[in-house]
């Protein structure tokens, strides 16, 4: 097994409050024993959220993909393919950017964009504010 980026989906079972649900996704992703976790998010709609982790060795692999950290949750996890380091995930963004849209990654990196709705309340709430 080489080393790779992960992508972890996972939904909260139904009927659980987003709040709950985004505080126990957090304590997912900072949980130490697992690998490097490099990016993360959580939805507006059904609670719950993915994150990308970055798997070095088999130990890591069986870690992640072993147990139930998020029991009574539906999680898939996907190897990625170009993202085999979190360097090489950057990388695949700017690519990504420049290839199908033309844009600059680090040009957009630097831009102020206004913030709309309150990113908390979203968090606790699942649904957009607008």
């Amino acid at each position: 097994m080489n080393p790779r980026c992960f992508l972890v989906y996972a939904l909260a079972p139904k009927g659980m409050p987003a709040a709950e649900a985004n505080r126990a996704f957090n304590q997912f992703v900072g949980d130490r024993r697992f690998p490097l976790v490099i990016f993360h998010d959580h939805f507006i709609g059904h609670a719950g959220g993915l994150a990308i982790f970055y798997i070095e060795n088999p130990q890591e692999r069986d870690i992640l993909l072993d147990g139930d950290p998020l029991p009574g949750w539906d999680v898939k996890n996907h190897p990625l393919i170009f993202s085999n380091s979190p360097a090489a995930f950057d990388e695949q963004i700017a690519f990504t950017l420049k290839a199908y849209r033309d844009q600059n990654w680090e040009e957009l990196q630097e831009e102020d964009r206004p913030n709309y709705g309150d990113p908390r309340k979203e968090a606790d709430t699942a649904t957009e504010e607008i």
